[in-house]
């Protein structure tokens, strides 16, 4: 098969696309806004495998690049919680209008795609767990916060859209919080960011009280379960969670990757308004309801935190020797 992945040169995109070639011809499309080369540099070369460094709103192109595929996998988009702040155009533009020219070119030539959403579209819900079904609550339209969660939200709406009144294929994949090597802090990422600054000595920096909790869910995990997706008919013109299964506080997180690493750096608080902007809000709660894509395709999560800072300790650890060799010299 013949699929072309948008945003294929970002975290989870390059996990995709290298497992994908072990039996699939991929095509990668990146502006290398929040994606990097170096995530696909193994990549090249490779039989089956070519990339493009563009953005999706390049009709043109991506009408090309569609029409010589036969899945799509759109994961291009805005992501981070630190651009969703500082870049609300980029982010409500690139994926809203991103999401409207792939859906509409696929849908000429009948091809099937692949949306990834977010947990962020529960919002502020109230739920124990979230489900596909449940009700998304989001916060006023002035707390830029939300932007995100709406732009995403319409991605679906547009996509479902299709599936009724085109008969597209589509499927919905709602990504909770995927973390593992080549993920950084850059955009707000919370543990590579946690396990860069124990690895260097710096502060533990806890955005809030820390008590906020999250979902953390292995890219290995995560691409293990849209794999999966892609082999069952009856995904098609649904919505999935995919996450994994132990919630665990931001204080306790830091404390968890202090102590795993075994590092001497402080755990630190800083409020919202100096780490992102004044009256900033955010999610309490996120544990996914995994029953519905479990029933489907057996998925359970594999990996546990414990994996998933250690491996991303691993990948932080060579980019930081790295940067010394690159920066410092042989000597240093």
């Amino acid at each position: 098969m013949k699929i072309l992945v948008t945003g294929g040169a970002g975290f989870i995109g390059s996990h995709l696309a290298e497992e994908l070639l072990h039996t699939h011809e991929v095509c990668v499309l990146d502006d290398l806004s929040t994606g990097s080369i170096e995530n696909i540099r193994h990549l090249k070369g490779r039989e089956g495998f070519r990339y493009f460094i563009d953005t999706v709103l390049n009709r043109a192109l991506v009408a090309e690049l569609i029409d010589d595929a036969e899945l799509i996998l759109h994961l291009a988009a805005a992501v981070g919680v630190r651009l969703i702040v500082e870049s609300p155009v980029q982010t409500i533009e690139t994926n809203i209008k991103g999401t409207e020219i792939v859906l509409e070119l696929a849908a000429r030539k009948k091809k099937a795609v692949v949306i990834f959403s977010t947990s962020e579209v529960y919002g502020k819900s109230n739920e124990e767990k979230f489900s596909e079904s449940g009700d998304l609550v989001l916060g006023p339209t002035f707390k830029g916060r939300w932007s995100y969660a709406a732009s995403k939200m319409i991605d679906e709406f547009l996509a479902l859209a299709y599936y009724k009144e085109k008969k597209l294929p589509v499927t919905i994949v709602r990504l909770f919080n995927t973390v593992g090597p080549r993920q950084t802090g850059r955009y707000g990422m919370v543990v590579p960011r946690f396990v860069r600054q124990a690895l260097t000595g710096e502060p533990i920096t806890v955005f809030g009280d820390g008590k906020q909790t999250r979902t953390f869910t292995h890219v290995k995990d995560a691409v293990w379960a849209i794999l999966e997706l892609l082999e069952c008919s009856g995904a098609v013109g649904e919505i999935f969670n995919v996450g994994g299964k132990d919630e665990i506080s931001i204080d306790q997180l830091a404390h968890r990757v202090k102590e795993a690493l075994q590092s001497s750096s402080p755990v630190v608080y800083v409020p919202y308004a100096e780490a992102y902007e004044e009256g900033f809000e955010d999610m309490q709660r996120r544990l996914p309801d995994l029953r519905k894509i479990s029933k489907l395709t057996g998925y359970t999560p594999k990996y546990d935190l414990e994996d998933i800072i250690l491996d991303v300790a691993e990948y932080q650890r060579q980019r930081l020797a790295n940067a010394k060799w690159t920066f410092g010299g042989r000597d240093q």
